[in-house]
């Protein structure tokens, strides 16, 4: 039957005739539905008629509605069926026309490629001859071996231009066959669409963004994009493999994937607030100091008992006399705010005097740091209260295994900030001050605040992250030193570029994952703390190498 198909989606007479019919029998039902809708959303956004005329169209057009789905209700078997008919008669005719198209495309690929292969070959021997004719020409001892260079020099260049025009149009050649052949399938899909009125069943969107996919992929973007991921899944593959070998356990077992995620979870937290100011084309070196802040302020309240550390020598604090729930709110209230107000402090500096964040968080640090060792004398806090941390930060017993009540609080995290990124006019104003900080405030965009805004989210951030810190070991002054570091390297490793505004959240969140999964892959297999460091710096230099390549060359 394939071989009466003479003709493609585009001038099929039949399909004309089937797209006619369609719209003949919706238009007195669907199309004047749609219209008479439309028609009085817009009048009543209409200032200038008076209330009568504005009642009378809505009363005409309401009765046109009803008129409409007393259409749609009598011509809705026969345009069912008309619907059936056609979607099959245009899918039929659309893949035909697609296998002759793909298999010209296919031949004429070859056909390009086999004459791009003799022009190159041909413009090699060309340019070799006249190399060759220039070295003869100069052969001579009283030849000048300066013009001998100039003369070899334009030769060339001018080979590098042919060869680079050459490319070029053959790449251009290849395209456009590529285009051809997926202008076929849009013709058919956007047939069959109108067909349904502008519908498309789950399989044919499954459909149309595979085949877009393949459309735009570039072998040369994607190994760019994800060659740090490649690897980084390469030494995943290489510990999993060595770890049962080796005598070292399962990799892959659920144990061992929740305890990856646990870990992540709290520095989630510090990745998704320093992820705001590297979107801002900065960065926060206080985040270690922020963890230690937050974290012994939490343990000192919710410890069992009398404290052991004094504060600036005064009597011992003790908090057990206070109900368990106002307890956890003061630890986690100001958890946030110490952590917001050192956060927002750097931020005032940033925003106002163009300061960059590399000093601002720097001097921060400082600040915490200092006040944390004269205040504690460094020593450490103790414990949460096993209740209290059994209640927060345990796990549920889920009979075959254990699961972190810290995952849950991450995820939270995670959809919030997602949300504000994505979905709020706040964070398309980050995303254009770390753009163009310039062209955000000529279009209105305060700068100011969006920077100090950025710096506030960041620091409730730490303060929910460090309060949840404090149930995973004892606190001390010294707690969180350099994660600020790993929470900057999971950013870079995710995509989130520190030449500003370019960056999503699932970067972030896959960049903590990765970090955290390979710190815990080499510590599962032994492997030296040092050696640790090493792979670590490999993968942060080759991530900040990878994004400057990426940024050059959307310059």
């Amino acid at each position: 039957m394939e071989n009466t198909i003479n003709t493609t989606v585009s001038n099929d007479p039949k399909i004309a005739e089937f797209r006619a019919k369609l719209r003949e029998l919706r238009r007195p039902g669907i199309f004047l539905l749609e219209e008479s809708k439309e028609a009085i959303n817009d009048i009543k956004k209409n200032k200038v008629i008076s209330v009568e005329e504005k009642s009378a169209f809505i009363i005409d057009k309401e009765n046109k509605i009803i008129e409409a789905k007393e259409s749609i209700k009598e011509t809705k078997e026969e345009i069912n069926s008309l619907v059936k008919d056609a979607t099959k008669y245009t899918k039929k005719v659309g893949v035909y026309n697609e296998k002759l198209v793909n298999q010209k495309a296919r031949d004429e690929k070859i056909k390009i490629r086999d004459e791009y292969i003799a022009r190159v070959a041909s413009i090699q021997t060309t340019y070799q001859n006249r190399f060759d004719e220039i070295k003869e020409k100069y052969s001579s001892k009283d030849s000048s071996k300066e013009d001998l260079v100039i003369e070899l020099s334009e030769v060339k260049n001018g080979k590098k231009a042919a060869l680079h025009d050459e490319r070029a149009a053959y790449l251009t050649k290849m395209q456009n066959c590529k285009d051809e052949a997926n202008d076929v399938y849009l013709t058919r899909r956007n047939a069959i669409k109108d067909i349904r009125n502008g519908h498309e069943s789950i399989l044919e969107s499954v459909e149309g963004w595979w085949k877009n996919k393949i459309y735009s992929f570039d072998i040369k973007k994607f190994l760019l994009n994800n060659a740090l991921y490649i690897t980084i899944l390469l030494i995943y593959i290489i510990c999993i493999i060595a770890a049962p070998v080796t005598g070292k356990g399962n990799l892959l077992s659920i144990p061992s994937v929740l305890q990856i995620l646990e870990q992540s979870s709290t520095r989630m937290f510090y990745a998704l607030g320093v992820a705001g100011l590297i979107l801002l084309a900065g960065t926060d070196l206080s985040i270690g100091r922020m963890i230690a802040l937050g974290s012994v302020t939490t343990a000192v309240i919710l410890h069992d008992g009398p404290n052991v550390i004094t504060f600036f020598g005064l009597a011992p604090m003790d908090f057990t006399s206070v109900p368990m729930a106002l307890r956890v709110l003061m630890a986690l209230g100001l958890s946030i705010i110490l952590c917001t107000i050192f956060s927002a402090l750097a931020g005032f500096f940033t925003a106002k005097f163009k300061m960059h964040p590399f000093i601002t968080t720097l001097s921060t640090q400082l600040l915490i740091y200092g006040f944390l060792y004269f205040s504690t004398t460094g020593t450490p806090t103790g414990g949460v209260e096993s209740g209290i941390k059994d209640m927060i930060g345990g796990r549920w017993d889920l009979g075959a295994f254990y699961f972190p009540k810290l995952i849950v609080y991450a995820i939270i995290a995670i959809i919030v900030v997602w949300f504000i990124w994505n979905k709020t006019k706040f964070g398309k104003n980050m995303y254009a001050v770390g753009g163009n900080k310039e062209a955000a405030a000529v279009s209105g965009i305060s700068v100011f605040w969006t920077t100090l805004g950025v710096f506030i989210m960041a620091g409730i951030l730490y303060g929910f992250g460090s309060f949840f810190e404090s149930f995973r070991s004892n606190s001390s002054a010294g707690t969180g030193q350099g994660w600020e570091l790993d929470a900057i390297a999971a950013c870079v490793v995710g995509g989130i570029s520190f030449n500003g505004g370019i960056g999503k959240i699932r970067g972030a969140v896959l960049g903590v994952i990765i970090f955290t999964g390979l710190t815990y892959c080499l510590s599962f297999l032994n492997i030296d703390t040092n050696l640790q460091f090493v792979f670590k710096g490999i993968i942060i230099m080759a991530a900040c190498a990878l994004d400057s390549v990426k940024y050059l060359k959307k310059k």
